[in-house]
């Protein structure tokens, strides 16, 4: 019963701590402050050592706060080589945690050499965390620290989404950027405190990272990102602990990285935004989109503009104008028969002709291609921060006077497209009704 009793504890205790570790470190991945995280645990753990070593004894309290205190001096310092040297902010994490760590472990090391002072086992937890010996005190420590970085997030919500996304613009509303930066980072440094003794030093950042990176996957929208990151959170620290109790002699500390890897993996491949499967479904999407366009334009201008105005036109005349290969060809035909756009002159040859709804949709591709040819001839220099040959619709990107503009100067040239069969059809209507 004892046992059960100590599991729930753990569970309960780390499963809270990953959603607040994941939720608060979705802002440093966003920042792309993850290495800073890092840095952050490895600079707890001077701290730790010099606590132990004012107070002569192993107090818990007094520990995880010089751990704070070492930690938020860690991003100080990050954030002063940064802002006031000509050091690179890779160069400040890396040179932080480095030193910081090394003199944590030559701390460590003096005091496991000291022979007059007791209670310093256990030092060696903090490195690498000690799940198992987590109590019901450790439970409400991790609840009252999320609870407070969830009311900061709550109240300054809108200022962390400033700097997290365009800092220069949160700076030229008179927000103090770097405050609130080393505010966000204070957070990150309690969330890595209060999971020095569950993960330790080492494993610590990786509760703040993966699931904030996991999440990254599925949505773009911040208050959609910070929810899924602590339940990703939760997830990863509830899963990994079941793990590592229900496998003898396996450490937590390390079954739980592994279940963030591999949701980490699981988000990367099939993230429903950002995962390689939806991006190349996304891709594949565009790529027969774009190449329907200009399927569409062609035969536009092989059955309106051509020496044989109104012909079918084949596979072959296809790849007159465009350098596709023959499969390709082939399958766009099919795709665009499939929609309804073209359709087969007669059953068992390579002739094709534009469906009533295919002469719609391939008048409007070739006045946005043409259009888009007119404004990189006209404005140069504006075509690369402006242009998307992607789009169709020109409208989305250029204002109306010059979309109007161009339009005249092509049909001014005479090259406007006009789908004068339906312009017939109309004009013999018309005087088939006035005859009436």
């Amino acid at each position: 019963m004892m046992l059960k009793y100590n599991t729930l504890i753990v569970l309960a205790g780390v499963s809270l701590l990953g959603a607040s570790a994941g939720m608060v470190g979705a802002f440093a991945v966003l920042r792309k402050r993850a290495l800073t995280g890092d840095a952050l645990a490895h600079a707890a753990l001077p701290g730790l050592c010099i606590a132990f070593l004012i107070l002569r004894e192993r107090n818990v309290a007094a520990m995880l706060l010089g751990a704070l205190a070492s930690g938020v001096a860690g991003i100080m310092v990050i954030s002063a080589l940064r802002r006031w040297t000509r050091v690179r902010e890779d160069a400040a994490i890396g040179s932080v945690l480095t030193v910081f760590f090394g003199l944590g472990i030559v701390l460590s090391k003096y005091i496991q050499n000291l022979s007059n002072i007791g209670s310093r086992a256990g030092l060696e937890s903090y490195i690498f965390g000690k799940t198992a010996g987590m109590t019901r005190g450790d439970v409400y420590l991790i609840v009252a620290a999320g609870l407070l970085g969830l009311v900061a997030v709550a109240l300054l919500y809108k200022e962390f989404l400033s700097i997290s996304f365009d800092s220069e613009f949160a700076r030229s509303l008179g927000w103090p950027v770097y405050l609130l930066d080393l505010l966000l980072m204070s957070l990150v440094a309690l969330a890595v405190v209060i999971g020095l003794p569950a993960v330790g030093v080492v494993l610590i950042s990786a509760l703040l990272i993966m699931p904030g990176a996991a999440a990254r996957f599925w949505t773009d929208r911040l208050g959609t990102l910070l929810v899924l990151s602590g339940i990703f959170g939760f997830a990863v620290g509830l899963v990994g602990t079941w793990l590592s109790a229900s496998l003898d002699q396996l450490p937590a500390g390390p079954i739980i990285v592994l279940s963030g890897t591999t949701l980490f993996v699981f988000s990367l491949l099939f993230g429903k935004q950002r995962g390689i499967l939806a991006r190349w479904i996304d891709q594949r999407r565009f790529e027969t989109s774009l190449g329907l366009r200009h399927l569409l334009r062609i035969a536009w201008e092989h059955q309106t503009e051509g020496p044989r105005q109104a012909a079918p036109f084949s596979s072959a005349d296809l790849l007159v104008r465009k350098t596709w290969t023959g499969p390709r060809a082939k399958q766009l035909l099919a795709s665009a028969q499939s929609a309804g756009l073209v359709r087969p002159v007669a059953t068992g040859n390579d002739l094709y002709e534009l469906t009533p709804s295919g002469r719609d949709e391939a008048l409007a591709a070739t006045r946005g291609h043409r259009l888009w040819e007119a404004f990189l001839a006209e404005y140069p220099d504006q075509a690369n921060s402006t242009v998307n040959l992607a789009s169709l619709s020109i409208e989305d990107y250029v204002p109306p006077a010059v979309v109007e503009q161009l339009t005249a100067q092509l049909q001014a040239a005479g090259r406007w497209p006009e789908d004068r069969m339906r312009a017939e059809r109309s004009r013999e209507s018309l005087a088939e009704g006035g005859a009436r």
